[in-house]
């Protein structure tokens, strides 16, 4: 949001330019405001409304329709302040803006055209069709500073000492007041050692002292089981997010390729585009 954007938010009810129009005949092309003859219209501030952060869009109504022909208002008075006299740079800044929008207007239609129900079944079958399971697994740990420690823990639990309990009052880890739970994971989650005890053992087991950078571990295995693909639903955001990303890094390629694109061959110094002088 702008800075000149704040102070207005506390002109918010301040009187504005009122211009009489028939309710059916409202619309987008409907002038609200006139600044030196240059028409403001509801359109205008529908765009400025939808570009404001979201702690603005919560505003009131009314105190937003006022916020906001205020700032454009002010915004068109100051324009006209300075006309057609921008420099150079000012110039050619504009064109740049003009160019990169109205890029990304025609990106946007081409990324929201692309995403069909059949573009994301196609995507999702080859994310997920003919994967094989993963395999997951729950399991508990008790971490302890030293071996001798853990070997005492696991004769202890040999015995019939309940591990949860152990784990409240032994386990040094973050999840010791848990019960030493650490919920589902898959391989790759956890630590070269830690990963081979854990898949050394049957639900239920127990492992022997397991050694880490983080300290010695007794290791539970709680249960394992095949983990099943997501649904599209499940993965929908993901997969809109591809087909778009693809569509128009395709459509770039291809409008680019097409496009009568001629290069002036010059001798220059790639430095010169820092030269701001020649913009004077």
């Amino acid at each position: 949001m702008p800075k000149a954007m704040k102070p207005l938010l506390a002109l918010a009810m301040s009187a504005a330019l009122a211009l009489p129009v028939a309710a059916e005949e409202i619309g987008a092309d409907t002038v609200v405001a006139r600044v030196g003859g240059d028409a403001i219209t509801l359109g205008h501030m529908i765009v400025m409304r939808a570009q404001l952060p979201a702690e603005y869009q919560e505003l009131p109504d009314d105190v937003l329709y006022e916020a906001v022909l205020d700032q454009l208002i002010r915004q068109s008075a100051v324009a006209q302040s300075v006309g057609e006299d921008l420099s150079l740079g000012a110039k050619l800044a504009l064109e740049n803006e003009q160019r990169s929008f109205v890029a990304g207007e025609a990106l946007g239609r081409i990324a929201e055209a692309a995403v069909t129900d059949e573009a994301l079944q196609t995507a999702y079958e080859a994310a997920f069709a003919g994967e094989e399971p993963e395999r997951e697994f729950n399991a508990a740990h008790i971490l302890v500073e030293t071996e001798e420690e853990a070997l005492a823990i696991k004769t202890a639990l040999d015995k019939g000492a309940d591990f949860t309990e152990m784990a409240k009052e032994q386990s040094v880890g973050p999840s010791g007041p848990n019960g030493g739970d650490l919920g589902w994971f898959t391989a790759g989650m956890m630590v070269k050692p830690f990963e081979d005890a854990v898949m050394s053992l049957e639900p239920g087991e127990v492992s022997a002292p397991v050694q880490t950078q983080f300290g010695w571990h007794i290791v539970k295995l709680n249960d394992s089981r095949l983990k099943e693909a997501p649904t599209l639903e499940e993965v929908r955001p993901e997969l809109v997010q591809q087909i778009q990303r693809d569509a128009m890094e395709a459509a770039m390629e291809e409008l680019t390729d097409a496009a009568e694109v001629e290069r002036a061959e010059l001798d220059l110094d790639p430095a010169i585009i820092k030269d701001r002088g020649l913009l004077e």
